[in-house]
């Protein structure tokens, strides 16, 4: 009850402020990850203009530099990329920050093989706080999953991974693989924190860090990279949706094997007793044997 998907993960540092730049980039390892023959191809947030927010929050640029590095979803670069995925004939997944009116969100975007606009999200929790003024760096205010070809998927971006009631909300949407586009912690904490939120929700996860790719997939790492503008590729099984007929399916499977592992372990439990009871008294084999069988 699983499709396997093959993914690419690519841990891409672009360039603050240069979106031509990094553009360029993107486009150049999307079509070294493409000749792999993933399925998805997945690279950092903020990987188009370079995550620069900081920038103005520390006072270094202003929010209207901001503004004008941001793109709109109809925009040049976003047109780009989507005729590239028809191009490669894959899914093409980029974190960049969306210009909407006069706010600016950090988001991410998921393009299907045909170059449609499957899915995108806004993140929702930043590790620097936000205010209303700061119309540079709006936070989101829905979570939600979106089609692919793949079934129902999710984003979530960088420090929302910390969170476990956001994956668990998208999951609840019917996300049944989430897709973690990120520009920061690189720990063993942070790690651990992608691996239990594919544990908690019995999805897989991939994600592309700068700096790391990680994807998970049944709960254990299957691919696991260090170090800048790697690609990195892995499979994940990705679980079927909740229904009657899966569960019925999935039940069948189990059934068909319940009756031969039954059997094995008790002939495992005979074989025990039989080597125990060559060291306990006569008296109480009747009682081993009696309580092997409860």
């Amino acid at each position: 009850m699983f499709e396997s998907v093959s993914a690419a993960a690519v841990s891409l540092k672009p360039k603050k402020w240069d979106k031509s730049h990094n553009a360029d980039k993107m486009e150049r390892h999307f079509r070294e990850a493409a000749r792999l023959g993933p399925d998805l191809i997945l690279t950092t947030e903020g990987a188009l203009e370079g995550y620069c927010v900081m920038d103005v929050i520390e006072g270094r640029r202003t929010p209207e530099e901001m503004l004008r590095v941001a793109e709109p979803i109809e925009g040049p670069y976003i047109e780009r990329f989507r005729r590239l995925a028809a191009e490669l004939r894959t899914c093409l997944c980029f974190g960049f920050a969306e210009r909407v009116g006069g706010d600016v969100y950090n988001a991410a975007i998921f393009i299907d093989g045909d170059g449609e606009i499957r899915g995108k999200y806004h993140k929702t929790q930043f590790a620097e706080g936000a205010h209303p003024s700061c119309s540079f760096n709006r936070v989101g205010g829905t979570l939600r999953a979106f089609d692919t070809p793949f079934g129902r998927a999710g984003f979530v971006i960088c420090n929302d991974r910390w969170n476990p009631m956001i994956a668990r909300t998208l999951v609840l949407d019917g996300a049944r693989f989430i897709l973690i586009p990120s520009y920061g912690s690189k720990s063993r904490a942070q790690n651990e924190a992608v691996v239990a939120r594919a544990r908690e929700n019995g999805t897989p996860i991939v994600e592309a860090n700068v700096g790391m790719n990680l994807i998970v997939s049944k709960g254990e790492v299957v691919a696991y990279e260090w170090g800048n503008d790697k690609i990195t590729l892995g499979v994940i099984e990705v679980p079927a949706a909740p229904s009657a007929s899966a569960a019925r399916h999935y039940e069948r499977q189990y059934m068909a094997m319940q009756g031969p592992e039954m059997a094995r372990r008790y002939e495992e439990t005979l074989k025990r007793i039989r080597g125990e009871s060559n060291l306990i008294p006569q008296a109480s084999r009747g009682e081993l044997v009696a309580g092997a069988a409860r």
